[in-house]
C-alpha cells in the first residue's frame, strides 16, 4: 500500500516542479493527495497540480489533478483516479506562485504533498 511524500516539507518561492515518485504496486489505483500549507505570506496565491508519466520523460499536456487556487494555510485533499490510466507509473507535483500588492518580496509558501491509496479502495480490495 502506497503512503509516501510526493513533495517533502519544502519552501517554495517560484514556479517549479518536484521530484518524481514511482507508484510501484499502486499503479492503476485511486489515490488521495494531501497538501499541507504550513507557511504563507499575505497577498499571494498558489496553483498546485499533480502530473503523471508512463516513462518518467513525457508528462503530458494536462495534469491528472489540480488543487483549487490557494491563498491560505491549511490542509487540502484531491483524488487522483488512475483506474483508467494504468500506464501511469510516475507522479510529480508542479506549481505556479503569484504575489501582488506593494511588497517587493517574492512569494513564500511552506508546504508538503503526501500521497496514499484511498482507504475506501484499499478496504474494498481486502474484503
Amino acid at each position: 500500500m502506497l503512503a509516501a511524500f510526493l513533495l517533502p516539507e519544502t519552501v517554495i518561492r517560484e514556479d517549479g516542479s518536484g521530484p518524481e515518485l514511482d507508484l510501484g504496486s499502486a499503479r492503476g489505483r485511486l489515490l488521495v493527495v494531501t497538501m499541507g500549507i504550513t507557511r504563507i505570506l499575505e497577498q499571494q496565491s498558489l496553483d498546485m497540480s499533480v502530473w503523471g508519466s508512463a516513462d518518467n520523460v513525457n508528462w503530458g499536456e494536462k495534469p491528472l489533478a489540480s488543487f483549487p487556487q490557494k491563498f491560505y494555510g491549511g490542509s487540502y485533499q484531491v483524488l487522483v483516479d488512475l483506474t483508467e490510466r494504468p500506464e501511469v507509473q510516475y507522479l510529480r507535483a508542479a506549481w505556479k506562485v503569484n504575489r501582488w500588492g506593494y511588497s517587493p518580496q517574492k512569494p513564500l509558501f511552506g508546504l508538503y504533498l503526501f500521497v496514499e491509496e484511498s482507504a475506501a479502495r484499499a478496504l474494498a480490495r481486502s474484503a
